[in-house]
Order: structure tokens, then sequence, then C-alpha cells
């Protein structure tokens, strides 16, 4: 919390005490700060967190700046990739394959390429934690789904909304493509996403609105260790403390973001609502084919 507080009184320009003037507090308390010797309560975060909108203050920059920083501190390691996991509640004992069955991709151990998308998924939980991965793919069976209609294809089937054609030849191709691998890499379904695939699912937009959504909203990567052999490959590489102030941040800026992804796919599925086939038409086209 002292390098942020450092970083914000540097950005502002501004003395220990011109700081302390500007939210309320006194000379000692921000020299404290500073110097890690206490930490700012809830009710100092925010007032600081009021400050940093009001006068234009960067913390995106700041937050990722000291994740690159984090990152830069892990050797670099040949077969193995660096990825970012959130924990609402930490990792206690080893990683494991224990997420929801109806996640993405199943159950798995889940890690992104962009930090934000595990960070804005953690930050309403004050007990949650944020990890530096590092994932050797070297022995493993890795699959690449790109961002298409194949890929909102196995996230129907591991969100169990393929059921009606269970049996089909569609159905047990993805069947098995979930089975045959020990990690799958693949777009990240984040807010916006999930809102354009469950209109999808509904039958409100068709497949060909579905996969220019996908291009549109340059989704993030992630790599789902599905089984024990891919989860003993993750290692935690390092843990970076998230402070009050910046979990207020990413809480903001993950509902800025999530409001205007939805209105990009809205206008997106407007201009191709009469093109393509929709979710039901697909069930039943795999259905008449067995």
């Amino acid at each position: 919390m002292k390098d942020m507080i450092l970083g914000v009184r540097k950005r502002l320009h501004a003395s220990q005490e011109e700081m302390a003037n500007m939210i309320g507090v006194s000379f000692a308390t921000v020299n404290r700060w500073e110097n890690g010797h206490s930490t700012p309560n809830k009710a100092a975060q925010l007032r600081l967190y009021d400050l940093c909108r009001e006068r234009g203050v960067d913390l995106e920059e700041m937050i990722r700046e000291k994740i690159a920083t984090a990152v830069s501190l892990v050797p670099t390691q040949s077969g193995k990739v660096l990825l970012f996991h959130g924990s609402k509640s930490g990792i206690n004992g080893p990683i494991a394959p224990i997420s929801r069955d109806r996640c993405d991709f199943g159950k798995g151990f889940y890690m992104g390429t962009d930090p934000y998308q595990p960070l804005t998924l953690i930050s309403d939980f004050e007990q949650s934690r944020f990890y530096v991965i590092s994932l050797g793919l070297t022995d493993l069976r890795v699959l690449t789904v790109k961002p298409d209609l194949e890929w909102a294809m196995l996230v129907a089937y591991c969100r169990g909304k393929m059921d009606a054609a269970r049996g089909t030849t569609l159905y047990e191709r993805y069947a098995a493509m979930r089975k045959e691998f020990d990690v799958i890499a693949g777009s990240i379904a984040d807010d916006r996403m999930f809102y354009v695939l469950d209109n999808f699912f509904l039958g409100n937009i068709t497949d060909k609105a579905l996969v220019m959504s996908l291009s549109a909203l340059q989704l993030g990567q992630q790599y789902v260790a599905i089984t024990e052999k891919a989860c003993a490959h993750a290692k935690i590489e390092g843990e970076i403390e998230l402070s009050h102030l910046e979990r207020t941040f990413l809480r903001d800026l993950s509902e800025a973001n999530r409001v205007k992804g939805v209105n990009l796919a809205n206008e997106i599925c407007r201009d191709y609502r009469r093109e393509g086939l929709f979710f039901d038409e697909i069930l039943k086209e795999a259905g008449r084919k067995g």
C-alpha cells in the first residue's frame, strides 16, 4: 500500500503535507503510510480514490506497473507460460481442477493471460487473492480453440446447453474434445461475452452475430488445466496484494467496461440479426444427421 500512496502523491505533484490536506488527514499520517508504519483504513482509501478520480490519476496504469514488477521477478523458464489467477478465498493446498462444472470449459483450474479479467472477478471479495502462475506445457495435451463458432459450441457443451442434442455426432464431438486434452486454451467469456452467449443460447441472435461479436470484443485468452496432471504442471510464482482502493477501482472499471461491451455487442447483433443460424436450428440439424 505504501508504494500506491507514494505513486498517487507523485502523480499529483504534491508534498506529503499538501496531499494530507487534500484528503483530510495530518502530515504525520501520510508520512507513516509512505514509510509502511501504518495503513490507511477503508474510509481514507475511499477518500484517496475520490481524489484520484477528481484529479485524473491513472490508477489502471499504476496497477499494471505493479503487476509488471511482480512478473519481472519471475525467472524466464523454457516451455512455460506466465498466467494470472484470482481466487475468492485464496489457494489452500495443491492446485486442483475444482472450479464449477458449468464454467466456460467445464471443471478445471482457470488462468488468464490478461490480469484484469481475474482481477475484476475477485474485486468484490475482501478475502480474495491474486496470483502469478507458471504453467509448464511440455508433455501436456493442449487444445487451442479460436474465438469462433467452434469455441461457442464447446462452451455450450461445457455449460450444459447442448443436452438436447445428446447422442448426436455433434454432441459426442464436443464430449470427446473435452476428455482428450489436459489443457484447453481459448477466449474468456467475460461479462460482455457472457451476455452475447446467453442471447445466442436463448435464440435471440444468430451464430453470425455471435462470431462478429467475438471478433469485435477482443476477448482475453485463458488456459484451463482440466486434469490433475495439468494442475501438477502449474506453480504459484507470486501473490500480488490488493488494497481496498484498488478493489474499488477495479469494480468501477469492470462495470464501465461491461456497459461499453454490451452496447457494442447490441449494435453488432442488430446489424447481423437476420444472417446465420440460431442455436436451436444448429441442434435440430445435428439431430437430423444423427
